[in-house]
């Protein structure tokens, strides 16, 4: 048996240095520093992240690597970042099929350059369809954008149909894309060479799909093209004066009561401005700029109101599958922590040496049973006949802190950032309970793609104007705060699964999260909000103001800054948090996501010791005058 696992460790190491040679030939950087891991591929300037390989290494597996590999060196060969982000859309959804149909563009040009690289690449695709369930999707809307628009491209680029599973959901999307949309992709296929061309192209096709994203300012150039398509050029001015009113909205709102963070009051002056009216009007206006108009309530578009709350959820974690599903989750997501147990816990370990070093010691003496008092042995060898003296540790006062671990369960999450945000909690949840922390583990994202029930019934009313949120909520709890670790450690496994992560509707899960908080007992309580963008929600931002939930997302973060009751901080995954939180740190991997909470907490902790240490002092210098 050792032979044969030594002939295998010996084959996939070799197959490791193959596949890391090749590519860096492919990519033409021989610098580029190649590493397995366990988790989905991927790449990160000069550093490329594959799969880690098993040791019998079938051949399914070696055609998914080799898949995976070349897919990566050929980003790296024909993809300009600089290029890619003169035009990159400011809206999650549309960056996600901006970044998806780029990909779809270097892997078509590697495809007609060499058959070995399309026959991995087409193996690969293929069981990400039937890994994604596409041929089980019977409806257009479970097809992620991103995927669709990808596939699509993909076909008219390389004159290829798309894998098997794929078929039936993408005429779905064919029978409902129209004119512009055809067009734009028969450009993308004649400029997929020239990567300024597609890329310009590429922004046409989300404009003619209505995608938010078309809001956001482009260069001059791609106003006049993107005019042509309609109302999105209009669109496109709109965005920068949403974003400037939003600003001065909210410096107004630094009085702001709690009715008002769940969207039952005005905003104070009603400064939304003309082209966000524009916006909530849906599908009726025409394109360019629209003359000014009085309005009957200017005030009521800028109330935050879901349009109904019958649909939302709250739910724990362990009710959205069956035991053995999130059993098997579970193992996944123990088959990661191996990689990262090391760094994590080292951090941890730090952590709870900070906290228990805060921690005082008290005991009781002279009891009749507990623990053997040494100290007092003394008496009983002058004394034969005095009794054993016991003692007992006193609960520590440490006990009086409670921490929420809120995270973002959006679809741009999926893959490497949300595997490295439940591994983190994880330990997190282990690491504080040593240390008599109270831990909640949270999450946030909606029930539907595109709005749910709420919007439904949004539309069988007749799609009044202004209607607030339409989409169902779906607030997840992966850990209570009183609940054992050992028996919520199966539920962080949940944030693994297939379809889970879809869009986020940041402020009233922020304000589902603080009110939990709020009524716990503890004197201290912290909340860490970890995140990759700003709120998205198509089914609301397609029908109100563009500014509509990123608004109320700075209100309801100044409100509880303000109250100071509890401590708010947060993470940004590649999206500066930090405007809109006054304690926030941005990463750009998601490998520096566990270190950053074991830092950040640590400050924390570090800062309430320093205060403690001045309270003491300032009482001993009272006392000595």
């Amino acid at each position: 048996m050792s032979g044969t696992a030594s002939k295998d460790n010996t084959r996939a190491e070799e197959f490791k240095r193959a596949t890391a040679g090749v590519l860096r030939a492919m990519a033409e950087q021989q610098d580029v520093q190649v590493a397995f891991q366990p988790g989905p591929s991927g790449v990160t300037g000069k550093r490329a992240r594959l799969p880690l390989p098993t040791r019998a290494l079938p051949a399914a597996e070696m055609a998914r690597l080799r898949g995976a590999s070349d897919s990566l060196a050929l980003r790296l060969r024909y993809h300009d970042d600089t290029v890619h982000a003169a035009r990159m859309p400011a809206r999650r959804e549309a960056r996600d099929a901006y970044d998806a149909l780029e990909q779809a563009r270097v892997e078509t040009i590697g495809s007609h350059h060499m058959s070995g690289v399309s026959a991995n690449l087409r193996a690969k695709l293929t069981e990400e369809c039937q890994a994604e369930g596409y041929d089980r999707m019977t409806r257009k809307d479970q097809m992620p954008i991103a995927a669709a628009l990808a596939l699509l491209a993909r076909e008219r680029m390389s004159g290829e149909t798309s894998p098997e599973p794929a078929l039936r959901i993408l005429d779905m999307w064919r029978d409902t894309l129209g004119d512009a949309a055809e067009a734009a992709l028969g450009e993308m296929r004649q400029a997929q060479e020239n990567q300024t061309a597609y890329a310009r192209a590429a922004r046409k096709l989300l404009a003619a799909l209505d995608l938010a994203e078309a809001e956001v300012e482009a260069e001059p150039d791609d106003q006049s093209e993107e005019g042509e398509d309609g109302e999105q050029s209009g669109q496109q001015e709109e965005s920068p004066e949403g974003e400037g009113s939003s600003e001065s909205d909210t410096d107004s709102m630094l009085g702001a009561q709690p009715e008002e963070m769940e969207g039952e009051a005005a905003d104070d002056e009603g400064s939304e401005s003309e082209d966000d009216a524009a916006v909530a009007d849906g599908d009726d206006r025409p394109g360019g700029p629209q003359p000014r108009r009085e309005r009957p309530n200017p005030s009521n578009e800028a109330i935050y109101r879901a349009y109904t709350r019958l649909h939302d959820e709250e739910i724990d974690a362990d009710d959205l599958c069956d035991a053995d599903e999130l059993s098997r989750l579970r193992q996944q997501l123990d088959q990661q922590l191996q990689h990262l147990q090391g760094v994590i816990s080292k951090l941890a370990n730090r952590l709870q040496r900070r906290l228990l070093a805060q921690q005082t010691r008290a005991w009781e003496f002279d009891l009749d049973e507990g623990l053997l008092d040494a100290g007092r042995l003394s008496r009983v060898v002058v004394n034969p006949m005095q009794a054993l003296s016991y003692k007992r540790e006193l609960d520590t006062e440490f006990r009086d802190t409670c921490v929420t671990l809120l995270i973002d369960n959006s679809g741009s999450m999926r893959g490497r950032p949300i595997t490295v945000a439940a591994m983190c909690g994880d330990i997190l949840a282990r690491t504080l309970e040593r240390c008599a922390v109270k831990v909640e583990v949270l999450g946030f994202t909606t029930r539907a793609w595109k709005g749910g029930l709420s919007r439904e019934k949004w539309v069988q009313d007749g799609k009044p104007r202004n209607p607030g949120r339409l989409n169902d909520l779906r607030h997840i709890v992966y850990k209570a705060a009183d609940q054992p670790w050992r028996r919520a450690r199966k539920n962080l496994g949940l944030m693994l699964r297939e379809g889970l992560l879809k869009e986020n509707i940041d402020g009233e899960a922020l304000l589902w999260a603080y009110r939990r908080l709020l009524v716990r007992p503890e004197h201290r309580r912290i909340l860490m909000v970890i995140s990759d963008g700003a709120p998205v929600d198509d089914s609301t931002l397609s029908v109100n103001p563009g500014n509509y939930l990123e608004k109320h997302l700075r209100e309801v973060i100044r409100d509880i800054e303000a109250r100071d009751q509890v401590e708010l901080i947060a993470i940004g995954i590649g999206h500066d948090v930090t405007r809109y939180y006054r304690r926030a740190v941005t990463i750009v991997d998601a490998e520096e996501l566990g270190g950053t909470m074991m830092k950040k907490l640590t400050e924390l902790f570090d800062d309430d010791m320093d205060a403690a240490w001045a309270r003491a002092t300032t009482e001993r210098a009272a006392l000595v005058v």
